[in-house]
């Protein structure tokens, strides 16, 4: 299983940064995505954790309590978690 592991604050430009690693990763099989350091996630963060989801087999996502709030405020727990958390 590959791991992407998310920085602190994940603005447009660490969006774009990571943008090849998740395009490679998502076509090689399981994927796991570390944002348990994150502390600042924005829109272009949550498209990109939503379409990781949505490929494939699927991203699994290790959340921050910034990302669990973040996604609760937007209404997108169930596109990013579901089945996901224990």
């Amino acid at each position: 299983m590959r791991i992407i592991t998310l920085p602190e604050r994940c603005d447009r430009a660490a969006t774009e940064a990571l943008l090849p690693e998740f395009q490679a990763a998502l076509g090689a099989g399981a994927l796991s995505v570390d944002a348990s350091a994150s502390r600042q996630i924005g829109q272009a963060m949550l498209q990109l954790l939503i379409s990781a989801r949505r490929t494939g087999e699927g991203a699994h996502i290790q959340p921050s309590p910034a990302l669990l709030e973040t996604a609760r405020l937007t209404g997108l727990e169930s596109v990013l978690f579901e089945g996901n958390i224990a």
